[in-house]
C-alpha cells in the first residue's frame, strides 16, 4: 500500500528531470514534497546539506540534481563535471543516511557503460570496458554514485536504488546554444533557422551515430515506479553489487533521422548539412530495459509525440530561453 503522505525531498527540482518527478508525484497524489533551489541549498556544501537533512528529516529522497550537458560542455568543463557531481552525490547520499532516510533513488546516465560493448547494453555491462573519452569525468561520477548507493546498502542495510536513463528530453529542457543536449540544441537551431529563413543548418558529425531517446515524463514515471517496488521484488531482480536498473524506450534512431524529424516538427524546410570534421561521440547507445519491463513498467510517450510536446514547451518559454 503506497503512503501518499510520506515526506519526499526531490533534489534538483528545477532541472528537467527533477521538475518532471515533482509533476508526476503530484499527479499521483503525493502531498508532502519538499524542494530547495540552488540559492537556498548548495548541494556541494556538506555542512549546508547536513543542516538541511537534520531540519527536514525526509522519508524518501529522489537525487536528480546534477551538472549536465552535451559533448561540447563535457569537453570544455571536465573538472566541473566530475567535481560538482561527485560532491552533490556524496553529500546527499551520506547526509540522507545520517538523517535515517531509508529510501533513496539515485539517477545516473547511460554514459556509465563502456564505449565498446554489445547492444542493447545490459546492466551487467557496467565496468567491463573503457568509457567514451568525451564524457568520461561525468560517467566516472555517476558510476561512483551507483557504487555509493550499493555500498551503503551492503554495510548499513538501507534501501538506496539507482536508475540509469537513456538520453532524455522534454518539458523544461536546457536550450543553451553551447551546453545543451542534441534534441534541445536541434529544436532551437531549426526554429531560429526557420525564423531567419536560413537556407541551411549545419550539424556536428556524420549523422550516422545512433541514439535512444526517452521523454522525461516517462523517466519520472519510471523513477517513482522503481522507488515503490517492493524491496523483496527489487532485490530478487538485482544484486548487491549490481543494483541499478536501465530506463529506456527500447528504440534507437540515427542522428540524421532525428534531425529530419525535428526539422519537420518545427516546420523547417531548408537543407541539413553534416560536418564530418566534428566528433560523432559513441557510435551507438541503446540500452536493454528488459529488466524494468519485466517488473511491469512500460513507455507511454513515443518520439514523435514527445518532440511535439517539447517544441510546444519551447515556444511557450522562448523569451526566457533567449535571455
Amino acid at each position: 500500500m503506497i503512503d501518499f503522505t510520506v515526506k519526499i525531498y526531490v533534489a534538483g527540482h528545477q532541472g528537467m528531470v527533477g521538475s518532471a518527478i515533482v509533476r508526476e508525484l503530484r499527479r499521483q497524489g503525493y502531498m508532502n514534497i519538499i524542494t530547495r533551489t540552488h540559492r537556498e541549498l548548495d548541494l556541494t556544501n556538506q555542512l549546508a546539506v547536513k543542516n538541511f537533512f537534520e531540519l527536514e528529516k525526509p522519508d524518501q529522497v529522489y537525487l536528480a540534481a546534477a551538472k549536465v550537458g552535451g559533448i561540447h560542455a563535457n569537453n570544455t568543463y571536465p573538472a566541473e563535471f566530475i567535481y560538482q557531481n561527485l560532491m552533490i552525490q556524496c553529500h546527499v547520499i551520506h547526509e540522507a543516511f545520517m538523517a535515517n532516510v531509508n529510501k533513496l533513488l539515485f539517477l545516473g546516465s547511460s554514459c556509465i557503460y563502456p564505449k565498446v560493448t554489445s547492444y542493447p547494453m545490459k546492466e551487467e555491462a557496467l565496468l567491463t570496458g573503457i568509457l567514451e573519452p568525451t564524457n568520461e569525468p561525468y560517467a566516472i561520477a555517476k558510476i561512483a554514485g551507483i557504487k555509493m548507493c550499493e555500498s551503503y546498502n551492503r554495510q548499513y542495510g538501507v534501501d538506496y536504488r539507482s536508475v540509469m536513463p537513456t538520453n532524455l528530453y522534454g518539458v523544461a529542457d536546457n536550450y543553451h546554444l553551447e551546453n545543451s543536449h542534441v534534441i534541445p540544441a536541434l529544436i532551437r537551431r531549426f526554429h531560429e533557422a526557420k525564423e531567419n529563413n536560413f537556407p541551411q543548418v549545419i550539424i556536428w558529425g556524420s549523422g550516422n551515430s545512433m541514439r535512444e531517446f526517452l521523454n522525461v515524463d516517462d523517466m519520472a514515471s519510471a523513477s517513482i515506479y522503481v522507488m515503490n517496488l517492493n524491496k523483496s521484488i527489487h532485490n530478487q531482480n538485482t544484486y548487491p553489487m549490481q543494483s541499478h536498473i536501465n530506463v529506456g524506450s527500447g528504440l534507437d534512431v540515427t542522428i540524421k533521422h532525428l534531425a529530419e524529424t525535428i526539422a519537420s516538427t518545427v516546420g523547417y524546410s531548408g537543407e541539413i548539412i553534416y560536418d564530418h570534421s566534428k566528433p560523432d561521440g559513441t557510435k551507438r547507445k541503446l540500452m536493454d530495459s528488459s529488466l524494468l519491463n519485466s517488473l511491469g513498467w512500460r513507455v507511454k510517450v513515443d518520439l514523435i509525440e514527445g518532440l511535439r510536446i517539447t517544441y510546444q514547451d519551447f515556444l511557450q518559454n522562448i523569451e526566457t530561453i533567449r535571455k
